[in-house]
C-alpha cells in the first residue's frame, strides 16, 4: 500500500459519499420518505456497478490497478457497502462455495441486524 493508492481511494470515497447524499436528498425532495427508497436505490445500483467494475477489470487487466481502487474500493465503497457484500456472496456461489455463501449471507443479514438492534438498545 502506498500514499498514491490511499489518495485514489480517498478521492473515490469522497465522490461516492457525495453521490449517496445527493441521491438521498433527491428522494426526500421528491417526498419519497415513507420507505427507505434512497438506501434501496444505492444498494441495488451499487451492487450492479460493482459487478460491472469487476467484470471489466477481469477482462481488461492492462488498466492500472488505481482505477479499480478508485471505483470499487473508493467510490462504491462509500456509495454503499452492500455492493461488496453482494459481490462477495456472488463470488462464493460462482466458486461453488454454496455453504459458505449461504452462511455469509444469512450471517451478515441476521447477525448484522441483531447487532444494530443491540447497539441501538445499548445507547438507548
Amino acid at each position: 500500500m502506498n500514499i498514491q493508492t490511499l489518495l485514489v481511494i480517498g478521492l473515490g470515497g469522497f465522490l461516492g459519499s457525495i453521490g449517496r447524499y445527493s441521491l438521498g436528498y433527491g428522494f426526500v425532495k421528491w417526498g419519497l420518505t415513507q420507505f427507505p427508497w434512497a438506501t434501496l436505490a444505492v444498494n441495488l445500483v451499487g451492487s450492479f456497478l460493482l459487478g460491472v467494475v469487476f467484470g471489466f477489470f477481469l477482462q481488461n487487466e492492462h488498466y492500472p490497478e488505481h482505477y479499480k481502487f478508485f471505483f470499487a474500493t473508493g467510490f462504491l465503497g462509500s456509495f454503499t457497502t452492500f455492493s461488496t457484500f453482494s459481490f462477495e456472496t456472488m463470488e462464493m456461489f460462482h466458486n461453488q462455495l454454496y455453504l459458505q455463501g449461504t452462511l455469509y449471507s444469512l450471517g451478515s443479514i441476521v447477525i448484522g441486524g441483531l447487532l444494530a438492534f443491540a447497539g441501538y438498545s445499548w445507547v438507548k
